[in-house]
């Protein structure tokens, strides 16, 4: 299990989104022992999930998945 810590979200300035790329952010997320690890996450996936800083969630290597 982990903690959101923090969301990035990419900045693609004056060039936009390449098309056909899906927008993916850098999720910093904590465990219970204070180790921080950062995974790519799929902007989309995260508003689906209502994953947002200071979620709960468990990762499983490819997805997070919000814990109720």
């Amino acid at each position: 299990m982990y903690t959101v810590k923090d969301i990035i979200e990419p900045d693609f300035g004056c060039e936009g989104l390449p098309d056909g790329e899906e927008i993916c952010c850098e999720v910093v997320l904590e465990d219970a022992g204070g180790v921080q690890r950062t995974v790519r996450a799929a902007d989309a996936d995260l508003y689906r999930e209502c994953i947002e800083v200071g979620s709960a969630v468990d990762y499983d290597g490819d997805h997070l998945i919000k814990i109720e």
